[in-house]
């Protein structure tokens, strides 16, 4: 089976995707992409380009696969004398309607943001199959729709939001999390280290590090004793409080700045202890099941889509609050113990693509067959 996978914004979790996908797939699985960047761009000009050469590429797939940031009805209604009748699946690593804006981002005060949103919804209209990458991301997009619609002065088309619902599932995010395994230690470390607090995280507004860096400092005034390793990919426009806290925990930080090569990578993730995580927006959180995979200890909000990864009932994981946050850091600080029996591994391997290229592909056979 040949499948067309459309991918306007070929960077990150994004590129990763993709490229895991089509290499582990028993079906033929070609990639039309774009660089990442210029989000807004790629989501209204991103389509018209790769029309252009989907069509030279003489490419005659069975299924189309697109993801949430192509105008996928501009791409169809440019190429319909090839994809004219050929089954199509749009899968949603984040969608614009409950993504939250940056406060720097200009396009809010002018009002000028509910296009991009129209765009994923318009998107999932001409789409044969709506796939989104948790359950959490599922139900808060279909939260927000009716709202989304009727902030429009007339034709809300409201029944749209059932015939939506009637072809959207879950489709977990494939991630290569065995790659990890050649990176862990063959033994335990001390007893006696101080534990080292992680973040893996993008460098950015939503993945609220405001709340971790305070925690970090609060502990520090306690005289907690514990190590940081900050990682992520930090970008021009960083909060202001990574320079704050790069001061402020000088004395703490093992480790500060992106790494790019994944050995290293994955060597921090194995050595890190506490996974601190006080994000506002995850619609899977890729950086989490990997290091919870690599069997750090969480301390999660409960909300997002962190429940459905360590399950509801698993309360030692959650925190109420910011202060819930601190009290329950620093215990485990103070407390080894209380991390070092349990370990999450096993749940997050079922997020490996060995154990999910088959439904994909069984699913994307069946669209075919249908």
């Amino acid at each position: 089976m040949k499948i067309a996978l459309i991918e306007p914004f070929m960077a990150g979790s994004h590129a990763s995707w993709a490229e895991e996908y089509a290499e582990r797939s028993r079906h033929e699985v070609r990639i039309f992409a774009l660089e990442g960047r210029h989000w807004k761009w790629r989501m209204h000009g991103g389509a018209v380009t790769l029309a252009r050469e989907f069509l030279a590429a003489g490419f005659r797939p069975e299924l189309l696969l697109a993801t949430d940031m192509l105008d996928l009805t501009t791409f169809l209604a440019l190429t319909r004398t090839v994809t004219c009748g050929i089954p199509t699946a749009i899968y949603f690593h984040e969608n614009q309607l409950t993504y939250p804006w940056s406060p720097d981002d200009s396009d809010l005060p002018q009002q000028r943001d509910a296009h991009y949103a129209f765009i994923n919804y318009a998107s999932a209209l001409a789409a044969d199959q709506v796939l989104f990458n948790s359950d959490y991301h599922r139900r808060a997009f279909f939260a927000e729709l009716p709202h989304f619609l009727k902030s429009f002065p007339d034709a809300h088309e409201m029944t749209t939001v059932k015939q939506l619902k009637e072809k959207s599932q879950t489709l977990p995010l494939g991630l290569d999390l065995k790659r990890f395994d050649a990176y862990q230690p063959s033994g335990p470390f001390a007893e006696d280290h101080s534990p080292l607090i992680l973040w893996n995280h993008r460098w950015e507004y939503d993945k609220n590090p405001e709340e971790f860096f305070q925690a970090l400092f609060q502990l520090q005034d306690q005289g907690c004793q514990f190590e940081v390793a900050v990682l992520g990919e930090a970008y021009r426009n960083q909060p202001e409080i990574f320079t704050i806290a790069q001061e402020r925990l000088k004395n703490k930080i093992v480790h500060w700045g992106y790494v790019d090569d994944f050995s290293r990578y994955a060597e921090w993730l194995w050595r890190a202890d506490i996974l601190p995580v006080t994000s506002l927006h995850d619609f899977f959180g890729v950086s989490v099941v990997q290091a919870l995979y690599c069997q750090c200890y969480p301390l999660l909000p409960q909300r997002l889509a962190y429940p459905e990864h360590v399950g509801c009932d698993n309360h030692d994981y959650f925190y109420t609050d910011f202060n819930d946050l601190v009290v329950r850091l620093g215990r485990l600080c103070r407390q080894p113990k209380e991390r070092s029996s349990l370990s999450l591994r096993h749940g997050m391997a079922r997020y490996d693509w060995e154990s999910l290229v088959l439904r994909y592909d069984d699913l994307f056979e069946e669209m075919r067959v249908s």
